[in-house]
């Protein structure tokens, strides 16, 4: 599935910034006709190590209410979140109704970082899959939007990413060795992830692989992919907001915005500060 995904996909930088500021017009719409009607949503991160996850991240929610989402960056359980059911702490992070949860990796470590390097049992593993589709049926019942993005990069444009990296004396505290040895299992990696979105892409929680060499190009297919989640739901709802026109969405942003600009957050993407 991965190995024939083609990752030479571009977007212009001129092109990316005439689609900007609609894009973020359009998501702040939907993020509050979601609030209204008490819809909630769930995007999810997943992907290797560097491919811009959290430049996706901090791009999306640059002008979103920010009442009206969380952003949760999952790390490994802790000690008392471990004395209970697996899935515990990640239903602890599901969005109020009406609200946004973002998350940078999520329950999907379990079906790939823990059997690769916490010793998960086969058995484990196999039940966790079956754990996750459940839960997120269980929620997509209940009227949750689920959205799920897995980032993909070559191993070679990682090992790019990687090296510049280390150049850097600001960011090269940022790689660890363990990225390095996540690095060089890349082979082993691929399929484990292959796996994981062939055993959970469904209806209601369907992946969307995201090209992510291009900066650009990533961040337009992750917009234009929530954008749609969200509108196909409200419109069930009767409440899609109406387009605004171009010129409306460019608002202040065609003095004021270069001051959050796309270099500013989008260099992860390309350096692997993720």
């Amino acid at each position: 599935m991965l190995e024939i995904v083609n990752l030479d996909h571009k977007l212009s930088k001129g092109d990316w910034r005439a689609r900007r500021s609609a894009h973020r017009q359009r998501l702040y719409d939907l993020e509050k006709a979601a609030f209204d009607v008490g819809m909630p949503t769930i995007v999810v991160f997943e992907g290797w190590d560097a491919a811009g996850k959290g430049t996706c991240v901090q791009t999306l929610t640059s002008r979103l209410d920010p009442r009206g989402f969380t952003v949760w960056p999952v790390r490994a359980a802790r000690t008392y979140e471990n004395k209970r059911p697996w899935l515990w702490r990640f239903w602890n992070k599901l969005p109020n109704y009406g609200h946004m949860a973002i998350f940078d990796r999520s329950w999907y470590g379990r079906v790939s970082v823990e059997p690769m390097e916490h010793g998960l049992s086969e058995r484990d593993r196999m039940r966790a899959f079956n754990d996750i589709v459940d839960f997120e049926r269980l929620i997509s019942v209940d009227g949750y939007v689920i959205v799920k993005f897995f980032l993909h990069i070559s191993k070679q444009e990682q090992a790019r990413r990687f090296k510049k990296i280390e150049k850097d004396p600001l960011e090269s505290w940022r790689l660890l060795d363990e990225d390095r040895e996540r690095h060089k299992r890349y082979d082993e990696w691929l399929l484990v992830y292959e796996e994981m979105l062939e055993r959970t892409d469904t209806s209601f929680g369907p992946w969307t692989i995201v090209e992510a060499t291009d900066r650009w190009f990533m961040l337009d297919k992750v917009y234009r992919t929530l954008i749609h989640a969200m509108e196909v739901r409200l419109n069930e709802l009767d409440a899609v907001p109406p387009v605004i026109s171009e010129a409306e969405a460019m608002g202040d942003e065609a003095i004021g915005d270069e001051a959050v600009n796309d270099e500013a957050i989008g260099d992860e993407a390309n350096a692997g500060n993720d």
